[in-house]
């Protein structure tokens, strides 16, 4: 498999990818016409030479696919509300979405970082060894995770999106399988992708265990003010895995992927031919897969079709 360096994401009834500075949405919308939306998203930062430092360029990612999310997560959401209650409230509505995302960053460190924290230091009086304390926060925030991640995908809305996901993954396998660009092809190509999303985040519960492990201060208060001011490095490192993973088949690598790509069976679903119609939509916006094909030697697209 050669690497494409697309990448994507599920909304709410479609497909986000994005290719370079470059992106698009596509969505389904209630009268099942497909609607598409370009546009450059140049990020946060102009110094190249910092945006390309390892690790550092992990935080960058990180944050930019936090805005960049909300933003089609926006677009998305639009087209399933009255036109006219779209039209009137939507600064307000943009402004709630904002609201709602830097919430759910403070609601994610309090369930991932406070709660598991606050918990091994119950355990404090009873085990005596430093090393075990901080395992069991480590084993505790990993559970959290899981437990998280399986809760919500009981969810019918939460079901549909994880198939979406699945198309969106299926897409970027076809095309780096060097198949072409089709709702058959598609649909036999794996769900599963080593550069997720889902797998970053599981990369991140166990960097953050080792990482939480070196942590020797005997303040609580200053335990837990530099297990915070450490995600942003943690974010970093394990975006170097995933994208080490991504563009390598070391035996070493694959297995370390082996957790995240178990974890995709749960957040990706096999996607119906209408939502592969959206993931294709989608790339073809931003990616020359023909050419692509070309390149690694895959199968000369047919004249006609897409």
């Amino acid at each position: 498999m050669r690497y494409s360096g697309i990448g994507g994401q599920a909304v709410m009834e479609g497909v986000m990818m994005k290719n370079g500075e470059k992106y698009a949405v596509a969505v389904r919308k209630p009268n099942q016409e497909i609607v598409v939306e370009s546009s450059l998203y140049c990020g946060i930062g102009k110094n190249k030479k910092l945006r390309n430092m390892p690790v550092v360029r992990g935080v960058f990612n990180f944050i930019e696919s936090l805005a960049l999310g909300l933003k089609t997560m926006t677009f998305s959401a639009s087209f399933f509300e009255e036109e006219e209650t779209a039209e009137k409230d939507k600064k307000k509505e943009e402004f709630l979405m904002g609201a709602t995302a830097a919430a759910s960053v403070v609601l994610a460190v309090a369930i991932f970082i406070l709660l598991p924290y606050g918990i091994s230091l119950l355990f404090q009086k009873a085990v005596s060894s430093p090393w075990m304390i901080s395992l069991l926060e480590g084993a505790l925030r990993l559970l959290i995770f899981l437990g998280y991640v399986a809760g919500i995908s009981l969810m019918p809305d939460i079901k549909r999106v994880y198939m979406y996901h699945g198309a969106e993954h299926k897409c970027i396998n076809c095309i780096e399988s060097g198949m072409e660009l089709t709702v058959e092809n598609v649909r036999k190509s794996s769900r599963l992708h080593k550069r997720c999303g889902t797998s970053f985040l599981l990369i991140v519960m166990f960097v953050s265990i080792l990482f939480f492990l070196f942590i020797r201060v005997d303040s609580p208060a200053l335990r837990l003010l530099l297990r915070l001011a450490l995600i942003p490095v943690i974010a970093g490192v394990s975006y170097e895995f995933i994208r080490l993973a991504g563009r390598s088949d070391n035996a070493l690598v694959n297995l370390f992927s082996k957790p995240g790509l178990l974890l995709q069976k749960i957040t990706t679903r096999e996607p119906e031919d209408d939502m592969i119609e959206v993931g294709i939509a989608s790339v073809e916006a931003v990616f020359d897969w023909k050419s692509y094909i070309g390149e690694i030697g895959g199968c000369a697209p047919e004249r006609g079709r897409a």
